[in-house]
């Protein structure tokens, strides 16, 4: 990302809290400024001593304690401001980047690892947060090079020069290695984005390691990518020490000049008197912090804009703008968002027609073709076929889980333009292979903040035979499921999914082969109490076991990711070659 791309998004970011940063640009430009106040009154102080002429020290004294205090004031209240308003910058960054993956289809809502993604939301916002924070310094370094210049031009233009011209050296050496500096910035975050993605997959995976005895090869895969990262980082902060290295040094050397000048035209009978040494003095030690700081920050703005890139990459196609464009941020004290209400329903469902339904998996010829789909309300019916067929796919294309390259979906004879957006509770609640549970209490995953009496959700819990499970708990509901649901077994995942769907009364249930995990006896019951309900709910199933093939009203057969017989079980076993080598080919 160029650097006027960079300063586009950041004053779009700031634009939206401008009194705050306001207030930091006046804070920390009187902060900046504020050391020629105190070299002056240092200039006076030796003036004094000199000729015994102008103010007297306890005066003097005074003023310097004057301004110690009002300079502790001033950054006390720059520093609450700034943290403030840089941690509404990150929250704004972090909701944008949320609300855009939560708004695209589920299944490919990022490209990137979990632990990649993790690491833009903090690494990278954070040094975006950080180099947006002292561009506030840069106002205040402009207004101290202004006033000092002004204020050392009068005394001796000579020295002047020489105290100034670092600032124009340390500039234009940071902008000559402006390209290396993004590179290194750029290898550093993507190997740390490696480890921290292999470090989530091994903690994810570990029954799998253990199993496969693949312990020590993922240790050395881990080592592998660390010694990437080591290189990496090492390149990336080693440059940037080497920088402020250098910057450091010229200050020095201009430092050295200075004070050799000036003892020249202290000794040589110039007009240029022990007052003015001290003023310079005292004006050059705060003068080197600047340069020092200018150049360590166009070497910041250089690395944000890899930092800014990093982070439009997960809006996946979207503008950058939309990055850093305006949101609510719910930052009161003390409030709490009411439960979310369970949704009704716009109209009673009657039928859901698919015509032509089209998705195949980019650079591959995976997918489904040209599916068509009959469902009416209160139907119960099953999607079956051999691995690969297309049976995962053909529900996340119907669902806008991933987006459909052809076909007509209509919900009640009108189309639905917007699948993921309306495949939602009311209409229809979705469970996939492997439901998602999170590190919270039962009751907490079962609600995820939806607003129903504890009858509601007991009937729920009970249509997936989840009730002697829930009281064998012995926190009952508040039970701590643990990250992913680790504490429950693989059936009462799936079962707690179902739960989770029931609740929300929707009118169309999708199931992704969600029995895989329950024994014959109980997926037997879970169908039956599902089709025996008073309210019962239209199911779409994806399944290849005997409970809930002979229990469906259509089974549609995919082989090669198409249609390729539809009709009941029985009907199926007659007509079906394909259907009678999934029939036989099970074992209950």
């Amino acid at each position: 990302m160029n650097d006027t791309t960079t300063l586009r998004l950041m004053v779009k970011l700031v634009r939206q809290y401008p009194l705050r940063y306001a207030v930091n640009v006046v804070t920390w430009t009187v902060l900046w400024t504020l050391p020629i106040l105190a070299a002056l009154i240092a200039r006076a102080y030796f003036n004094r001593l000199e000729s015994e002429v102008g103010l007297n020290v306890p005066t003097l004294m005074g003023l310097m304690g004057g301004y110690a205090i009002f300079r502790l004031a001033v950054m006390f209240v720059g520093m609450y401001n700034d943290v403030a308003l840089m941690f509404r910058l990150g929250a704004t960054m972090r909701q944008n980047m949320f609300t855009r993956i939560l708004s695209l289809p589920g299944a490919q809502a990022i490209d990137e690892s979990p632990g990649e993604a993790l690491s833009r939301f903090r690494e990278d916002v954070e040094h975006v947060e950080e180099t947006t924070s002292w561009t506030v310094d840069m106002f205040g370094s402009l207004a101290f090079t202004l006033v000092g210049v002004a204020v050392l031009w009068f005394v001796n233009a000579q020295l002047t020069v020489f105290v100034f011209l670092p600032f124009f050296l340390v500039v234009f050496l940071t902008e000559r290695t402006g390209t290396r500096i993004r590179r290194y910035r750029e290898q550093a975050r993507v190997a740390t984005g490696q480890v921290t993605e292999a470090i989530g997959e091994m903690f994810g995976s570990v029954q799998a390691i253990k199993v496969a005895d693949a312990e020590a090869p993922m240790i050395r895969h881990f080592e592998r990518l660390n010694d990437v990262r080591r290189r990496a980082m090492v390149k990336d902060r080693v440059f940037t020490a080497l920088l402020e290295s250098i910057y450091w040094n010229v200050v020095h050397v201009g430092t050295g000049l200075v004070l050799l000048v000036a003892a020249i035209q202290l000794s040589g009978g110039a007009d240029f008197n022990v007052g003015d040494f001290a003023l310079f003095v005292a004006v050059l030690m705060e003068s080197a912090e600047v340069i020092h700081h200018v150049g360590m920050f166009v070497a910041r703005f250089k690395q944000s804009g890899v930092s800014f890139e990093r982070m439009v990459g997960l809006l996946r196609g979207a503008p950058a703008e939309e990055l850093v464009a305006p949101v609510e941020l719910r930052l009161e004290a003390g409030r709490t968002d009411a439960p979310v209400p369970r949704a009704a329903p716009d109209a009673d469902f009657d039928r859901l027609q698919v015509r032509g339904l089209t998705y195949t998996y980019p650079g591959t010829s995976n997918g489904v073709t040209d599916i068509d789909l009959d469902i009416q309300a209160g139907s119960f019916t099953v999607i079956t076929g051999r691995v690969g067929s297309g049976k995962t796919t053909l529900l996340r294309a119907l669902l806008g889980l991933v987006t459909p390259e052809a076909g007509d979906i209509r919900w009640n004879g009108d189309v639905v333009d917007d699948p993921a957006a309306f495949f939602v509770p009311p209409h229809s609640a979705y469970t996939p292979q492997v439901p998602r549970l999170f590190s919270m209490s039962l009751r907490d995953n079962l609600l995820l903040g939806l607003a129903v009496d504890d009858g509601e959700l007991w009937d729920a819990i009970e249509g997936a035979v989840m009730t002697p499970d829930v009281r064998a708990m012995s926190a009952g509901l508040e039970t701590q499921v643990g990250p992913l649901g680790v504490r429950l077994s693989g059936g009462q995942v799936q079962r707690t999914a179902t739960a989770r769907m029931l609740v929300r009364r929707p009118q169309l249930l999708v199931f992704d082969d969600v029995s895989s995990a329950l024994d014959v006896v109980t997926e037997a019951r879970l169908w039956d109490r599902l089709l025996r309900s008073n309210d019962r709910a239209t199911s779409l199933v994806v399944s290849h076991r005997h409970p809930a093939l002979q229990r469906a009203d259509q089974v549609i057969v995919l082989a090669d990711g198409a249609v390729a017989a539809v009709g009941t079980a029985k009907e199926l076993l007659e007509t079906s070659e394909e259907f009678r080598m999934l029939w036989f080919g099970e074992t209950e």
